[in-house]
């Protein structure tokens, strides 16, 4: 479960972290600090020169050399939130001569992390893999090095990050209870959930905010105004069950505490339904409820990385063979395929960097939106 902290918060945090750095007392901007920078620079100028030379490269002869270069390495040091990312690196060792380290929490503890060792001169990293907002965060520190070449440019544009690049997508769908919602009434639309009729019915997720600015954003680009916008969320407010965390909302959802989700993630929903639960965001007959919010999650390199040609591999591993991982935990991959379940949907992004800049006008329109809407109960 993805630990809920607004977007504010993250901001603050961050920006707390990058305001210390540079208020640094007289002793630490000494010769500590010269010494801390030279070998930050040091790192930077290795990591630069290996990821330079495969860059450059393509085909075989890239795999070829990186494959030499990151075994001789021999290590590679991970910070995710990925709970999928033990199969990934179980995966990785199985085939490379790689021992990798693992530090996992959730998004927000890993940018911490993050900036306090950038801050620190503290080289414990190589390659970081987390959500989009996250990484923008950290690409915006200057902490990544590109990653370029052919399976980048075959991932979905939406993932074509500024120094990150995504290798899946939580995907926000309306989902429903099967028990609750039989076929053939699902709904059509997130207007239609506005519905007095589905009072009591519906359920929203109190940390939402990407899924509310994108869905907002949207409607005002097809012609409603902010008035009606407002409205329109509200009422779907007042007919839902506010929950905090979409594990615990999939639960209450396969256990028929309400009978719809309006901002599940479609992977919540269908590793629920291969295990039994009577869950659906597709219906039998007809497609979903559409747009369906794509948000990244990516991989990147650090920039002051020890093991370059290691994070290097692990990135082109991520984007090949550990797309099947992903598939089979039910994620949306980065690069579309045969069996990509959003062809032919209509799809919309995060808004992420409108959320990273206007965080707290974000956060409090939500939290308001879903206050008035329980008001009116």
């Amino acid at each position: 479960m993805r630990k809920h902290v607004t977007l504010q918060a993250v901001a603050m945090a961050a920006t707390a972290l990058v305001l210390a750095a540079c208020g640094s007392s007289p002793t630490a901007s000494g010769d500590g600090a010269a010494r801390g920078n030279d070998a930050a620079a040091k790192a930077a100028a290795n990591a630069q020169q290996v990821y330079d030379r495969i860059n450059g490269l393509t085909g075989d002869e890239r795999r070829k050399t990186l494959v030499e270069l990151a075994e001789k390495e021999g290590k590679l040091s991970i910070y995710t939130s990925n709970t999928d990312m033990d199969k990934l690196v179980e995966g990785f060792e199985d085939e490379y001569d790689i021992d990798v380290s693992v530090y996992r929490g959730n998004s927000e503890s890993v940018l911490q992390r993050m900036l306090q060792e950038h801050k620190a001169n503290y080289f414990g990293v190589d390659f970081v893999d987390t959500n989009a907002g996250e990484l923008n965060i950290m690409s915006s520190e200057g902490l990544f090095y590109p990653f370029k070449g052919e399976l980048r440019d075959k991932v979905r544009k939406e993932g074509q990050g500024n120094g990150w690049t995504a290798s899946r997508f939580n995907v926000f769908v309306v989902g429903w209870n099967t028990n609750k919602v039989k076929a053939g009434q699902e709904p059509k639309s997130l207007e239609e959930l506005a519905d007095p009729k589905w009072a009591g019915q519906v359920s929203m997720e109190v940390g939402d905010v990407d899924w509310f600015a994108a869905m907002y954003r949207y409607y005002l680009d097809h012609g409603k105004t902010e008035d009606q916008v407002r409205e329109l969320f509200k009422k779907l407010a007042a007919n839902s069950k506010i929950v905090s965390g979409h594990t615990v909302q999939g639960e209450l959802l396969s256990a028929g505490q309400f009978g719809i989700t309006v901002s599940s993630y479609s992977h919540t929903i269908d590793k629920a339904a291969d295990k039994g639960a009577p869950v659906a965001w597709r219906p039998a007959a007809g497609p979903p409820v559409q747009p369906v919010i794509v948000r990244p999650n990516g991989v990147a390199l650090v920039k002051t990385a020890t093991s370059p040609a290691a994070a290097m591999l692990f990135a082109e591993w991520e984007l090949t063979e550990g797309q099947k991982i992903l598939e089979d935990a039910f994620r949306i991959g980065a690069i579309p395929n045969k069996a990509d379940p959003l062809v032919g949907l209509e799809v919309i992004s995060v808004p992420e960097q409108e959320l990273l800049t206007n965080a707290k006008k974000w956060d409090d329109l939500y939290a308001e939106i879903i206050r008035l809407g329980q008001e009116v109960k």
